[in-house]
């Protein structure tokens, strides 16, 4: 996936868990708050087995995040969990590409 670099953009890892749920399945729920970020036209993300990886704007991502926090009790949730890990990073631009680029370098280098 193509991310065009922003300035003044950060890396934010977004977790939304949905608590006592009818059933363990919470895939459900994972794809309605990717929807938020998908209707996005001013963000970069990438869907992880884990969690949501979103580049843009804090205040677009705080946003967002706040969107995607009610999602879940939209559908009925009555507890939900959210995690927030922003990367802001100013020295210099970074996008999600070159953070994974740069790991895989330097885990290259090791070998």
């Amino acid at each position: 996936m193509e991310v065009t670099v922003m300035k003044e953009s950060v890396i934010a890892e977004i977790h939304i868990v949905p608590l006592g749920t009818a059933t363990p399945s919470l895939s459900h729920y994972v794809a309605a708050c990717l929807d938020i970020v998908k209707q996005a036209q001013d963000v970069s993300y990438q869907l992880t087995a884990m969690g949501t990886i979103i580049q843009g704007r804090l205040e677009r991502i705080l946003e967002l995040v706040q969107k995607m926090h009610e999602v879940p009790f939209a559908m009925g949730a009555k507890r939900v969990a959210t995690t927030i890990n922003i990367d802001d990073r100013r020295d210099k631009s970074a996008t999600i590409e070159s953070k994974v680029r740069a790991v895989s370098q330097a885990s290259g280098a090791c070998n």
